[in-house]
């Protein structure tokens, strides 16, 4: 067999394997919110939740959102979309956390205590870092699983 007609033969299973790896990781992932809420509004929320994807409600500690605004000014506030995603890769010693903004770097460097340089909005952690801020934010974070091949 050539190699072009082995390379051939292999794609159907190639694209097998992704469409198999995307239904379990939608699965894995059903538990992220359909949309983030900015931290100002969910200050102002009697329950401060956001709806998941598998219909279910994700509830913020007060506490937390609390913690959170005593780190940023009103405007960053409105900025910092919650809950903040952290990327898990499996098989990987270090974590991504989604960085879309400022905000989120200013978040994480005075959580870690610690300058951050976040490269293509992401901040890589890694898990002694992870645990820090787990602990800190155990429901305004929230992980995003995905594949690794």
């Amino acid at each position: 067999m050539s190699r072009d007609e082995k390379m051939a033969s292999e794609l159907p299973y190639e694209r097998l394997l992704q469409e198999s790896l995307k239904g379990e990781l939608r699965v894995v992932n059903a538990h992220l919110p359909g949309k983030q809420k900015p931290l100002s509004d969910l200050l102002g929320e009697e329950y401060p939740c956001v709806v998941c994807g598998d219909g279910s409600t994700h509830l913020f500690s007060r506490k937390e959102l609390k913690y959170l605004a005593s780190l940023i000014d009103t405007d960053e506030q409105k900025a910092l979309l919650l809950p903040i995603l952290i990327e898990v890769s499996v098989g990987q010693d270090e974590m991504v956390v989604k960085c879309p903004g400022e905000v989120e770097e200013k978040v994480m460097a005075k959580i870690l205590d610690m300058p951050i340089t976040p490269r293509q909005e992401r901040i890589k952690i890694y898990k002694p870092q992870l645990a820090v801020v787990r602990k800190r934010l155990r429901t305004t974070t929230q992980y995003l699983f995905l594949p690794k091949l």
